[in-house]
């Protein structure tokens, strides 16, 4: 006999209404993608399916067939409502008029790409009064606010109408909003939120209050954790959970859902609650849920999840076997209220995890007899939501993240009090705001073990595994998630077989990831992917390199050197001070010794120039100014500086994103030669430089050019083709928000005969051998 528990026999689980909600997903996306034959071709195979649901007389496939059509129609007049009437007609315009909107979400902070402030929220749009226009409408919008409006609008409640100067501009296709607003004046509040919407933000602001006094990651992550208010975590902390596959905790879900939910039924039950006063509570939880967390789509997404969950773990008796079920028929329902959830990569990781918790985790923690239930689900439910999301993750982060089962094993138990304690202290800062800060320490305590666990993991060589996005690479990826599927109730019943699957999983992080073949051992240049930045390292000897610019996130420049071996950076350049070529500097500084710096003159942005200064002067690195002919000879690499030939002005902070033109023309510009090879490095350099350093040396001939400002449509094209070059770089990041590279930057190029590389297509670009013959590779 064998102590391997036999669970062969099929499970009882309900699949009937899966090719329901399929249909219904598909006829959305369809519908949302604004294709007027793609939506025909939906209708046509309904009208298919209802012929075969006839002769057949099957129910299920004449359902299909009628939500097919049902849902096309809800899809498209949803679109048309956005689509149509006269605020897209000033959005396709770019008007500028005065508008009235209620916000919806409360303001999200970020940086522009010359590290200006950029905030936006959700609202909706309810008077436009301009260009002889004046409409009393109810439609929602983005709202985008820079510069110093930002501090304004962060201190508005959601529900607040507000009254503002502000240009429209139309949407991205597959938006579910009608315009883009864009705030150009100062903003004037109409009317404040109502009551109700007040008290949500005092319990909100009471959390934060009462997390106050606690060290400065804890009073950011417990509401991220409690209410998706990530508004204060730092850059570096969201990094950290991003490699160690934490990040679904930050966000609002159905986890989050489900704690509040099993601690609120557990005390209920305590009492002596039963039957449907049981579910009142629940569903009294779950108003509650939504209202701190704002009624917004995520949020509504996250409740329906939870509401799965909740049924799957036992309501009405045979929840589990129904878990399926309820999953479809949930997404059926939300579907159907917000087409434009089928265009969601959250929704789809949200159906695949509890899909794949449903299904798996419970077998397999049966499997686990060898441990205590409790722990036996700590490793199964992650595992099981993994492999479920992976390739779906993946195909997003171009990441697979080795160290996120181990982390999220180790930060389960803390995730539960963290978010029961949490919910509970800010239901107490009603009552009495010295209890919140009491209970919220509790919060606090089990948040800063979640924060141990991601400094721990972001830690290990091998936490994050690149893996390139293309349709069979993510074909294998799914292929290993299906095998595993089958390998994995084997090894999890058997202690042993754990225990050394584990050691196995251990010894994989405790080294980084080696990509066959990568690099070449002759290369001589790499274009790191660093996102939207620059990252260029070249090659001046076994374990040294010049390194120019830094990109704008120091794990991902810190992972290129480090696959590439380099220990010593005898020559850093920082062509300029915007965020995307310095923000990577920690990263590049990693436990590297670094020789010259060489920087631009222009000390602007302020911001980032400070916090450049102060990373420099902790490492013991004193920075030179760039200046025309100076030169250096490291190893094998010979570096010339061309520019900037002189400084412009500096220009004003434009709307779009605290750039300075200015601030390009001051960038860093120099020859290098390795191998042979002579590299163009232009920085961010735009056409009024470009001009001075034709107008100075004529001409720039070059083998390869590293194309300026990341192959925007602002360039010379004399500058362009006078170099001659065989090969084009362009660092951008992959579906960047600034149509990197342009079209016609692209057209130039390929004109003069070039072969460009892109690391938002190719990842990062190595180009290895010598000047008689220049090979490419390219990590994806």
């Amino acid at each position: 006999m064998s102590d391997v528990p036999d669970d062969r026999a099929p499970p009882a689980h309900d699949w009937r209404l899966l090719p329901v909600a399929g249909a219904v997903w598909g006829a959305q996306w369809v519908a949302t993608g604004e294709q007027s034959l793609a939506v025909a071709l939906v209708v046509g195979a309904a009208v298919l399916l209802g012929g075969v649901a006839l002769w057949r007389r099957s129910w299920l496939v004449g359902a299909v067939a009628v939500l097919l059509v049902g849902a096309s129609v809800v899809g498209l007049v949803r679109v048309h409502a956005v689509r149509s009437g006269p605020v897209a007609g000033l959005a396709g315009e770019q008007a500028v008029v005065e508008v009235d909107v209620v916000t919806r979400t409360d303001l999200q902070r970020t940086s522009g790409a010359g590290g200006g402030e950029l905030g936006w929220l959700r609202a909706e749009l309810v008077r436009v009064d301009g260009r002889g226009t004046h409409v009393a409408t109810a439609q929602p919008v983005v709202v985008i606010v820079t510069g110093d409006r930002v501090g304004q609008w962060q201190q508005g409640v959601a529900g607040d109408r507000v009254r503002v100067l502000a240009r429209l501009a139309p949407p991205d296709r597959g938006s579910d909003v009608a315009a883009v607003v864009r705030v150009r004046g100062d903003r004037a509040l109409v009317a404040p939120a109502g009551a109700g919407e007040q008290l949500v933000e005092r319990v909100r602001a009471g959390l934060r209050t009462a997390v106050a006094p606690r060290w400065e990651e804890q009073r950011a992550l417990v509401p991220a954790l409690v209410l998706g208010d990530t508004s204060l975590m730092g850059e570096e902390l969201q990094q950290r959970f991003t490699v160690t596959g934490l990040t679904h905790l930050t966000a609002v879900s159905g986890a989050n859902l489900t704690l509040l939910l099993a601690f609120l039924l557990g005390a209920a039950r305590m009492a002596g609650v039963r039957g449907w006063w049981l579910r009142l509570v629940g569903l009294v939880g779950v108003g509650v849920f939504v209202a701190l967390c704002r009624t917004e789509p995520s949020v509504l997404r996250a409740a329906a999840m939870g509401l799965v969950a909740l049924a799957a773990l036992g309501w009405g008796g045979r929840g589990g076997r129904r878990g399926l079920r309820h999953l479809w028929a949930a997404v059926v329902v939300l579907l159907l209220l917000d087409p434009w959830l089928a265009r969601s990569a959250g929704m789809a990781l949200s159906v695949l995890a509890s899909a794949g918790i449903v299904l798996w985790a419970g077998p397999w923690a049966t499997r686990m007899s060898w441990l205590p239930s409790w722990a036996a689900q700590a490793v199964t439910v992650p595992l099981a939501a993994q492999l479920a999301t992976q390739p779906v993750v993946t195909a997003i982060s171009q990441q697979v993240s080795v160290a996120g089962l181990a982390a999220n094993v180790l930060a389960g138990p803390f995730v539960g009090p963290a978010t029961v304690t949490g919910f509970a202290a800010a239901g107490a800062s009603l009552l009495w705001p010295p209890l919140a800060e009491f209970v919220a320490l509790g919060s606090a305590l089990s948040a800063q073990g979640i924060i141990t666990v991601s400094h721990l993991g972001s830690a290990l060589p091998g936490a994050v595994w690149a893996w390139p996005v293309h349709a069979w690479s993510l074909a294998v990826l799914a292929g290993a998630c299906v095998l595993l599927l089958r390998v994995v109730p084997v090894v999890l019943a058997r202690w042993w077989c754990s225990a050394g699957v584990a050691l196995a999983l251990v010894a994989a992080l405790l080294r980084p990831p080696v990509q066959p073949g990568w690099p070449p051992p002759d290369w001589f240049l790499v274009a790191c992917d660093v996102g939207q930045g620059d990252g260029v390292v070249l090659r001046a000897g076994p374990r040294s390199a010049v390194v120019v610019d830094v990109g704008p996130d120091p794990a991902a420049m810190d992972a290129c050197l480090t696959t590439l071996g380099v220990q010593q950076v005898p020559l850093l350049v920082l062509s300029h001070f915007h965020a995307d070529h310095v923000d990577g500097l920690a990263g590049a500084l990693e436990g590297r010794g670094v020789g010259t710096v060489l920087v631009s003159p222009l000390p602007l942005p302020a911001d980032q120039h400070r916090a450049a200064s102060a990373t420099l002067d902790a490492a013991g690195a004193v920075p030179v100014l760039a200046q025309p002919g100076q030169q250096w000879v490291v190893g094998d690499v010979t570096w010339t500086t061309l520019g900037p030939v002189e400084l412009p002005p500096p220009e004003p902070v434009t709307e779009g994103g605290g750039e300075s033109g200015g601030e390009n023309d001051a960038s860093v510009v120099g020859y290098a030669e390795v191998a042979g090879v002579r590299v163009l490095l232009t920085g961010d350099v735009e056409p009024p430089g470009q001009g001075r350093l034709l107008r100075r040396y004529g001409p720039l001939p070059a083998d390869v050019l590293k194309v300026p400002h990341h192959g925007s449509g602002h360039q010379d094209p004399d500058l362009l083709t006078g170099t001659g070059a065989r090969l084009a770089v362009v660092s951008a990041g992959r579906d960047n928000d600034y149509g990197h590279p342009a079209a016609r930057t692209l057209d130039v190029l390929h004109g003069a005969g070039m072969r460009v590389l892109r690391t938002d297509e190719q990842g990062a670009v190595v180009l290895s051998g010598s000047a008689a013959g220049i090979s490419v590779t390219s990590q994806r």
